[in-house]
């Protein structure tokens, strides 16, 4: 019944989402396409349920090729993000076109934020089980990692900083998630996410 209500849940409010903020998508599309070369927008590969992979959206906040010029993983002053990439990275407007994603069911708006390939790599046989639920948008430790980029910007070696101290954290925060999930639980966690982004 969880399952069922959860998905229900996600076609209604995706398709919501999506109607409401046509326009905003518009806006920010023009704002890209206007202030750097390149699509609108950003698709990459992360790991879903059961350990496959899928191709995430996000409106394009970095230059063109950023991967190939540096880490998977950014700072607050990573240079290869744009000037409108700072403010949709900032206010997480990057994340809508994710709507999308839940809308097609490859994600769902609560659960563990899917990863890249390369670091679920690294995961043992505990945090493997991640992957044994729909990836989401927002989850536990997307709230608590919201200014991970602030936690990153300045360390010598922030690549090994998320591997070794920020990456465990937020599996061990998502393995809570998936002990805890409920629908009343995620409704819990959506208000959270909300007001956190509206608070900052």
């Amino acid at each position: 019944m969880y399952r069922f209500s959860k998905r229900c849940f996600d076609i209604f409010f995706s398709l919501l989402g999506i109607s409401v903020l046509l326009l905003l998508f518009l806006f920010v599309a023009i704002a890209i396409k206007c202030s750097s070369k390149g699509p609108v927008l950003f698709k990459q590969e992360r790991v879903g349920k059961d350990g496959k992979v899928f191709k995430i959206w996000k409106f394009r906040s970095m230059v063109v090729n950023a991967e190939a010029k540096g880490m998977q993983i950014t700072t607050d002053g990573d240079s290869r993000i744009t000037k409108v990439g700072k403010f949709i990275r900032k206010t997480k407007i990057d994340e809508l076109p994710q709507l999308f994603n839940v809308l097609s069911g490859k994600m769902s708006f609560v659960g563990p934020r899917p990863e890249v390939p390369k670091y679920v790599a690294m995961y043992d046989e505990e945090q493997t089980k991640v992957l044994s639920v729909k990836p989401g948008i927002t989850d536990l430790a997307s709230i608590e990692f919201r200014n991970e980029n602030d936690l990153l910007d300045g360390d010598e070696d922030p690549e090994r900083k998320y591997i070794e101290e920020i990456m465990p954290a937020k599996l061990a925060l998502n393995l809570k998630y998936i002990e805890k999930a409920g629908f009343f639980y995620d409704i819990g966690l959506i208000f959270k996410t909300v007001f956190k982004v509206i608070k900052e």
